[in-house]
């Protein structure tokens, strides 16, 4: 094993001694909370300078995974996504909007027709299991650009099919993030189109991030200046829940 600490193992070793210092210290939860708060500030304020725009380590065929874990949600509780998928989701279309200057609407054809990238990547989920795909998409960059982004435009939001206890799913990545060449609204996995318990028709693969940040059963993508009318306005269902952390950079 090597003996090289990660940004990641760092903070991870981190968070522990710090929330015992607290308890320690006879503090009260406002002030753990403070605490994780300015770890989360500074992740998201930090984090895109450590991890910059460099690429995530890609794979050989040879090294896929056989079994990849179908996690999270594996069918949304929705009748219009049941229709669309009764179809084959020959109905379903992408909605982009939001802060951009075309907005527009995709068919499943229509994005399978635009400039396509494949990646073979590990998915590393927070739950401490990992996998290594291959994933084909259109990358998200080519979508804004065609779009036009307006010059507020700081956060891309993810509103999704599938639901927790009533509340739809839905996730958000800063710009940078978005532009990423590793950054796709993949429809095919392992050479075959998206399986529904991996997010069919569409699921976002960013792959310098953790795994609740890929976003499964994409109904609509909105671009946005800031993420405070995002549901809790911690821009994603775990964030909001208070479980992880926003910006997730591995």
């Amino acid at each position: 094993m090597s003996k090289r600490l990660t940004r990641r193992s760092l903070l991870t070793l981190a968070a522990p001694a710090v929330l015992i210092g607290c308890d320690r210290l006879g503090a009260t939860p406002s002030f753990k909370q403070l605490v994780l708060g300015a770890g989360e500030w500074l992740g998201t304020r930090i984090g895109p300078f450590v991890v910059g725009d460099a690429l995530a380590p890609e794979f050989a065929e040879a090294e896929m995974s056989p079994d990849f874990r179908v996690n999270g949600n594996t069918m949304p509780n929705d009748p219009a996504y049941a229709a669309l998928m009764r179809n084959g989701f020959a109905d379903w279309s992408l909605p982009i909007g939001g802060l951009v200057t075309t907005p527009a609407q995709y068919a499943l054809a229509e994005l399978k027709a635009l400039p396509q990238r494949t990646q073979i990547t590990l998915h590393n989920c927070v739950e401490g299991w990992s996998a290594i795909g291959k994933w084909t998409g259109v990358p998200l960059s080519e979508i804004l650009r065609t779009a036009g982004l307006q010059p507020n435009a700081k956060f891309v939001v993810f509103r999704c099919a599938d639901d927790f206890n009533g509340t739809p799913y839905y996730e958000s990545i800063d710009l940078r993030s978005a532009m990423h060449p590793q950054t796709i609204l993949a429809h095919t996995m392992n050479d075959a189109p998206l399986p529904v318990g991996h997010g069919a028709p569409v699921r976002l693969r960013v792959e310098r991030k953790l795994g609740y940040k890929h976003a499964k059963f994409i109904m609509g993508v909105e671009v946005v200046a800031s993420l405070d009318g995002v549901g809790r306005g911690k821009g994603g269902f775990w964030e909001d829940v208070g479980d992880y952390d926003w910006y997730a950079g591995i």
